[in-house]
């Protein structure tokens, strides 16, 4: 069922394109010997040619080059073995030579396809226009000062592929779709790491509407969407915008616009420029790439296995449903680790335990896939799904399960990790043995970790307790005796829920080995809230050592 949107006048198709940049992998820029890095300082990886300095010539990196060829590849397009790099002059703060080396009439890479699954079981197949190799600008910084722009040259001269679609898709799920798809395939070929939050992958969004049976009309283009969700969500705030204006007999007019990601909402950012306002031309300092068909076929020998064509293995060689070969290859690190869990074992019960039991444990401790190897007890012996003492042991032991009930090591991954660095670790002391919570002491201070988080407790003053309806010291004493608990000292006025401690000692007592729960009937340990609490150091002069808690 095709997808409009419904104006006053009646539906609209929707026509979309897109231009995604992808930041090439390679150790170092497009055309200079300067590191590509991410997270370096400002202004750290410049060379004198990424600065523009007079009189410095630019030298291709062959492995940018070979990264663009492995991507053509793996989109099924045409490798041009005649290319061409042109200079595309425009001038801007962070562009110090006034001009961009890019590839305009010959690009490295021509026309290519690329299949993308929808939610409703339909495939579709999108259009690749081009690829081409060019380098990137500089980065402005407009919200550090209040009057000033600083420029940050470290991204300059780093390698892009610019990967044009043809005005294929229909829908903002499409949209996303191919986004996802180029994604996927960029990521198994190791040619582009697709990070979006780090700009290592970014759309410009080509958008238009018609009535049905219409020719195109004038399009904008959003540029730098840096998310999937928001290019779905650009795509559709633009068409409304558009069909908003045509129903209101005014005229689109071709221009390049920003999404506001917090309102929803696209703004204008300059009239749109034309291919003649940049006056290409070959660049000089610069002959034409010639590729050898030998090399190319090289290249294409040793790219590695697809996802398209790996989840179609699965399903013949591991008899695994369209839908559960699908999720496994939807990351090549997570292919990886199915094919080696799968090894010897049941096929769709180990595809079971990697999407139920494994994807759990990833999501309860924030872990990806590539770090799954130390989600036991044990990390540094469990060292991947075949470890002796990880919870995939050969199947014939017991070791394998996809229930999503008592799985073997389903509680090693709910205890805590180890402590950091610098920390010394105390038993734990608390109630039933558990293990779900580690105190560890640093600087003076009481740490109990639950899982990834670590907070801070301190013994509560008497001043804490005033004015809150709380028992005096006398009263608590008194009905801790007496195994008593007042239901409102179970939660305190805290920040986040944080118990409060209840103090049974005599201030002028001995501050015990160490803190903890006692382990007494009718009493149940309770997780402390989110967030990190500071407390005052148990040596200070200010407070007396810290006598034993209730929490």
């Amino acid at each position: 069922m095709s997808y409009t949107i419904e104006g006053r006048t009646g539906p609209w198709e929707l026509v979309i394109g897109l231009e995604v940049h992808a930041q090439v992998i390679s150790q170092a820029k497009l055309f200079s010997g300067a590191a590509t890095a991410f997270g370096a300082g400002p202004n750290t990886q410049v060379s004198f040619v990424d600065a523009g300095f007079p009189g410095m010539l630019p030298v291709i990196n062959g492995e940018c080059v070979a990264q663009a060829v492995r991507t053509g590849l793996g989109l099924n397009a045409q490798i041009n073995l005649w290319s061409r790099f042109d200079r595309k002059n425009y001038f801007y703060a962070d562009l110090p030579q006034g001009y961009q080396i890019s590839q305009f009439a010959h690009p490295i890479v021509g026309t290519g396809v690329i299949g993308i699954e929808l939610a409703d079981g339909s495939s579709k197949e999108i259009g690749i226009t081009r690829l081409h190799l060019e380098q990137d600008a500089g980065k402005s910084l407009h919200d550090q000062h209040p009057t000033k722009s600083f420029i940050d040259l470290n991204r300059s001269g780093v390698a892009l592929m610019e990967i044009v679609s043809e005005p294929d898709m229909r829908s903002p799920e499409e949209a996303g779709a191919y986004l996802t798809k180029l994604r996927q395939i960029l990521r198994y070929l190791g040619t582009c790491d697709g990070n979006m939050d780090e700009g290592s992958m970014r759309a410009d969004v080509n958008v238009s509407v018609r009535k049905a049976g219409e020719g195109y009309r004038t399009r904008c283009e959003v540029k730098n969407v840096n998310s999937i969700r928001f290019v779905m969500q650009a795509v559709e705030a633009e068409a409304r915008r558009q069909i908003e204006i045509w129903e209101e007999g005014g005229e689109v007019h071709q221009e390049t616009r920003l999404f506001d990601t917090g309102r929803g909402v696209t703004r204008s950012m300059r009239s749109k420029e034309d291919a003649h306002d940049y006056r290409y031309f070959p660049d000089p300092d610069l002959p034409p790439l010639v590729l050898d068909a030998a090399w190319v076929e090289e290249l294409r020998a040793a790219l590695p296995e697809l996802p398209d064509a790996r989840r179609a293995r699965y399903v013949a060689e591991y008899g695994l449903s369209a839908y559960d070969a699908h999720v496994l290859v939807l990351e090549k690190e997570t292919a990886a680790y199915y094919e080696a869990v799968a090894a010897g074992r049941d096929p769709k019960l180990a595809a079971n335990w990697v999407m139920g039991d494994l994807f759990a444990a990833l999501n309860r401790t924030r872990r990806d896939i590539a770090d799954s190897a130390g989600l036991g007890p044990r990390s540094r012996r469990a060292a991947g799904p075949d470890a002796g003492r990880h919870p995939l042991r050969q199947a014939g032991q017991g070791g394998l399960r996809g229930d999503g009930g008592n799985r073997p090591g389903a509680r090693r991954h709910r205890r805590g990790t180890r402590p950091p660095p610098g920390h010394r670790q105390r038993r734990d002391r608390g109630g039933g043995g558990s293990g779900a919570g580690r105190q560890c002491r640093q600087g003076g201070r009481i740490q109990i970790r639950q899982g990834q988080a670590l907070r801070f407790l301190r013994r509560p003053s008497d001043e804490d307790h005033a004015g809150q309806g709380q028992p005096g010291a006398g009263e608590r004493g008194h009905q801790a005796e007496a195994g008593l608990r007042r239901p409102d000292d179970r939660r305190a006025a805290w920040p986040g829920g944080l118990n409060r401690a209840e103090d049974t000692r005599p201030a002028d007592a001995a501050a015990p080995r160490g803190w903890g729960p006692p382990r007494r009937a009718g009493f149940r340990r309770v997780a402390a809230g989110p967030g990190w609490f500071p407390s005052p150091c148990r040596g200070s002069a200010a407070h007396r050592p810290a006598p034993r808690c209730r929490w």
